[in-house]
């Protein structure tokens, strides 16, 4: 049996620290603003997508609203994940997002949620009922989420009776903290916030019809900052694919 010599041992070992540093120095990272609602599958997309590629997808989490005024106003961010598809048209029309990046990663869907059990019926009859205290809900200035949520109310003809019962959130998480918490019996949120899978993780929730409000359509862009970043194509690629796709549907939203 032949070993190798420690010279070839050597050569090996230098052989594999220059290919690792090669990939190292391929290796990027991307700074990338996430609305609240998909924090959860942002989470495993940005997981899955280092397993692929190497990059890292760091994420920070917020409102719509919130997030267009700190790109207006410098934040490094580079690839902008939105609650609606005006914010990046608008971030695309004035010249702080990379004009033809921009496309609709996901659908979402609102629902009437409470953390107990039997509160909410399938039909949400429960908002006419008035036997709650509080309604959580987004705020519908900087949260698409809560937006629809008031679009919602309007349409039921119900704005002006629950209205006074609103426990206002600064973003759709926060929304969902006050609801989960007991803080308000029942809140609009984000159905990839209450489901995986498909199947209800707690409490109660009614579905909201889609023709109850304007679609959520969600869409993801390149901010200038991210113009040469291969980290941040690599990125907005990965969105596409059919594992991010999987991902994404299995919290609930649709892609058409």
């Amino acid at each position: 049996m032949n070993f190798p010599t420690p010279h070839l041992h050597g050569v090996c070992l230098s052989a594999l620290l220059i290919f690792l540093l090669a990939a190292a120095a391929q290796a990027g990272e991307v700074q990338v603003a996430v609305a609240a609602n998909f924090t959860a599958p942002a989470q495993q997309i940005a997981a899955e997508f280092e397993r692929q590629t190497g990059h890292q997808a760091r994420l920070s989490f917020g409102a719509t609203g919130k997030f267009y005024a700190q790109i207006s106003n410098g934040a490094p961010f580079e690839v902008f994940l939105s609650a609606d598809d005006t914010t990046p048209a608008r971030l695309e029309k004035e010249g702080q997002a990379v004009a033809g990046s921009r496309f609709t990663y996901a659908i979402g869907a609102l629902a009437l949620w409470s953390a107990k059990t039997e509160l909410v019926d399938a039909q949400g009859e429960v908002l006419k009922s008035g036997s709650f205290k509080h309604l959580a809900i987004a705020n519908p200035k900087t949260v698409p989420y809560g937006a629809a949520a008031i679009e919602t109310l309007t349409q039921l003809k119900l704005l002006d009776a629950t209205q006074p019962k609103f426990v206002q959130g600064e973003n759709i998480a926060q929304t969902f903290q006050f609801v989960s918490t007991g803080n308000a019996e029942l809140g609009f949120v984000a159905l990839s916030q209450i489901t995986k899978d498909g199947k209800l993780t707690d409490g109660s929730a009614w579905i909201v019809p889609g023709k109850l409000h304007e679609p959520i359509r969600q869409d993801a862009v390149t901010l200038v900052k991210g113009k040469d970043n291969p980290a941040a194509a690599a990125f907005m690629d990965y969105l596409k694919t059919p594992r991010a796709h999987a991902i994404i549907t299995s919290f609930g939203y649709t892609l058409r």
